[in-house]
């Protein structure tokens, strides 16, 4: 037998597996992308072996708890019930036949991308890899990652892509806290590093996820992501800008948006805010941007968009400062109610939360901080640094304490006429206000 049928007989036994179900998953990167997936394969009724460095994730897996808020115990419970388990085992690697990598690509402090947890799970599970076995990347990165980067490594223990190993890119697409759209119904780009690589990453989400679209390359689905992000960014850097421009002209920006959203056809709305957060919106222009250089391109338009985002925490400070000087008070000295340190609505997720950078540009000029919100009753350690600083309980008391209410996230758990009642001042950076009132600046 060549080695072409060797390697189609390996990937149909492999496409089998996931189509009887008898295959085992394994999910490295048990957070926000990771515990949902594993749960959805194991509600499809597959094995799920998930693993993530940090072992208090195993260990309330094992409880029965769910350390995401959007995710129910109940979930956690049922999943563990069919089989579920988690671990920091990589020698589990070997009892798998697909390992999903879902794990962090942020940005060094120089904004350049960093591999290092993608490499580092690459290396954990190398030596332990076997014949037939898919490995797919799904965390956000440049195109050619999947290839030039985590290729060589699954490769340096004699197995071969495309041979004895199936190798695919296909990457997340969660919104998390959106009721509408889950890991089930939301379409699955895949590509492959050969045909056999596709045709084996397939039949594993297949089983998973309603519709799976195949593309031609693991480059095409890096580029698509990074392209959808993309999207948003210079959309949301767009509108940012149009805030500042309708601002000086007197004119409400929410008002101009929801009359634009009125036409059927060729608009899309987008709002503006204090600025971008999240895991993907504010870091994957970088990565493109980075790559483009290799190729002498200058993204300048991408970057535009970074810069006008990256500027909206520092615009809402200067409105901030003009609505208290208006009221004869001084930022130094003063105390402010932060509102949601979350950096979108209804979820507890704090990466790049554009409401840190305001604590941290605030307390800078000497102001008191304090933050309010129900999903993150502390700030836990986090790259950006130490914050010492717990979820006030928000209360007609509490709001008329202080000097300023920055609103920055606005969660559906706040009582917005109890906090436009009774604070002094409301900076409001998300449109909640839309009637004019003598205590809210609009930012």
């Amino acid at each position: 037998m060549s080695t072409a049928s060797k390697t189609r007989a390996l990937a149909q036994q492999a496409v089998a597996r996931f189509e009887d179900r008898s295959a085992v998953i394994g999910v490295w990167g048990l957070g926000y992308v990771g515990l949902p997936l594993a749960l959805r394969f194991t509600e499809a009724g597959l094995k799920v072996i998930g693993f993530d460095i940090d072992p208090v994730k195993a260990q309330k897996i094992k409880a029965g708890k769910s350390y995401i808020n959007y995710i129910p115990d109940s979930a956690i419970r049922t999943a563990t019930k069919a089989g579920f388990t988690a671990t920091s085992d990589a020698s589990l690697t070997k009892k798998c036949d697909a390992l999903i990598i879902c794990v962090p690509t942020p940005l060094d402090k120089h904004r350049r991308p960093d591999l290092s947890y993608v490499v580092d799970t690459a290396k954990a599970m190398a030596p332990h890899l076997k014949r037939g076995q898919l490995v797919s990347l799904e965390s956000t990165t440049w195109p050619g990652t999947t290839e030039e980067v985590v290729q060589p490594i699954v490769e340096a223990h004699g197995l071969e892509v495309g041979r004895d190993l199936f190798l695919a890119f296909s990457p997340e697409r969660q919104d998390p806290g959106n009721p509408k759209f889950d890991t089930r119904n939301i379409p699955k780009l895949v590509g492959g590093v050969t045909p056999d690589c596709l045709a084996v990453a397939q039949a594993c989400y297949a089983k998973a996820v309603d519709r799976v679209v195949a593309v031609s390359s693991t480059r095409v689905a890096e580029l698509a992501k990074l392209l959808e992000n993309i999207h948003r960014a210079v959309n949301i850097g767009l509108v940012n800008e149009m805030k500042i421009v309708a601002e000086r002209m007197g004119i409400d920006i929410f008002e101009v948006i929801d009359a634009a959203a009125t036409k059927p056809f060729g608009f899309v709305p987008y709002y503006p805010g204090p600025g971008l957060g999240g895991h993907c919106i504010p870091i994957d222009p970088f990565y493109l941007t980075w790559k483009a250089h290799e190729f002498g391109v200058h993204t300048r338009f991408i970057e535009l968009a970074g810069e006008i985002n990256s500027a909206m925490p520092e615009y809402v400070v200067l409105k901030l400062t003009e609505g208290m000087n208006a009221q004869g008070r001084a930022i130094k000295g003063s105390r402010i109610l932060l509102l949601g340190i979350a950096y979108k609505k209804n979820v507890d997720d704090l990466r790049e939360s554009p409401s840190l950078e305001l604590l941290e540009k605030l307390e800078h000029l000497g102001a008191r901080v304090d933050y309010s919100d129900p999903h993150i009753p502390a700030i836990p350690p986090i790259r950006r640094g130490h914050f010492p600083h717990k979820s006030v309980k928000l209360t007609a008391k509490t709001v008329a304490s202080y000097d300023c209410v920055l609103l920055a996230t606005a969660h559906d758990a706040f009582d917005y006429d109890l906090i436009a009642k009774h604070a002094k001042l409301i900076v409001d950076t998300r449109g909640i206000y839309r009637k004019p009132r003598k205590n809210v600046v609009k930012a």
